[in-house]
């Protein structure tokens, strides 16, 4: 009996110390992206835009692409487990065409405490995103 007793000990003990380590870590998490007045080519096209994420040097990967559209919205969620506050957020807005993709712009932030609402200025538009920090 005594054993299983110890056994218990030993079990709320790992526990414990399980909890405490899942507590020291930090995770971001990228969504509710969107963007508004996007252009395309300089012949007047409406874009093909995409995003890319990264948190830190992670890349977290990339939203579908929406055909001939200035006001994208995307429903893509990026998890970034290890990203720590303070390392860069950055997103990166493209058109995806034939041969080569066009950048469209670049929006970059470092990462704090909390869930936030951002909105990115572009060249040629503007995205929105949300992002949250929790540890």
């Amino acid at each position: 009996m005594a054993v299983f007793y110890d056994l218990r000990l030993v079990s709320l003990a790992v526990l414990m110390l399980v909890s405490q380590l899942d507590s020291a870590s930090a995770a971001v998490r990228v969504f509710g992206l969107y963007a508004r007045d996007l252009t395309g080519d300089p012949f007047g096209n409406f874009p093909d835009p995409y995003v890319k994420v990264w948190c830190g040097s992670s890349f977290g990967g990339q939203t579908e692409f929406h055909k001939d559209n200035n006001r994208p919205t995307w429903s893509a969620q990026f998890n970034f487990p290890d990203c720590k506050p303070y390392e860069n957020l950055e997103l990166e807005v493209w058109d995806k065409d034939l041969i080569i993709d066009d950048h469209l712009g670049t929006c970059g932030r470092q990462v704090k405490n909390g869930t936030f609402s951002m909105t990115c200025h572009l060249d040629s538009g503007s995205l929105f995103y949300k992002y949250e920090l929790k540890q």
